[in-house]
């Protein structure tokens, strides 16, 4: 069995969560699903121009975790707009900025500053220092 992902630290949900070509009705339009932690890498990388490491470090994975997710999501934008294809922007394995997973049982929850009451209140795990 293989083990569960990392959930990737995301800034924020997008406000608009579908693209289509115009004047064809969806109905005759196959759809790619660009996972929300795929947009935030890509969003780091193209948009803010930052370093792979700086925005590994930004999204809590390995730098050899995020290129895999920049080829994908690239792969995916491309095969849209030169296919035609309609874009959505749905699901992944992410937790929004200022959530945070408890590392031994994986339950998230928000926090602002580790305090001694943030504690994982499954196991007692505390979570990291300063947003880390």
């Amino acid at each position: 069995m293989p083990r569960p992902h990392k959930p990737r630290r995301v800034q924020a949900l997008p406000q608009v969560t579908y693209f289509k070509p115009t004047g064809i009705p969806m109905s005759y339009l196959e759809e790619i699903v660009l996972t929300v932690d795929e947009l935030e890498a890509l969003r780091l990388k193209d948009l803010e121009k930052l370093e792979q490491h700086d925005c590994a470090v930004r999204m809590n994975v390995a730098q050899s975790t995020l290129q895999r997710i920049l080829t994908a999501a690239r792969e995916k934008v491309t095969r849209a707009i030169v296919e035609g294809k309609a874009l959505r922007i749905h699901g992944g394995v992410y937790a929004l900025a200022g959530e945070w997973h408890c590392p031994r049982c994986r339950r998230g929850m928000e926090y602002f500053e580790a305090t001694a009451q943030d504690i994982c209140p499954d196991c007692s795990d505390e979570p990291p220092k300063n947003g880390e």
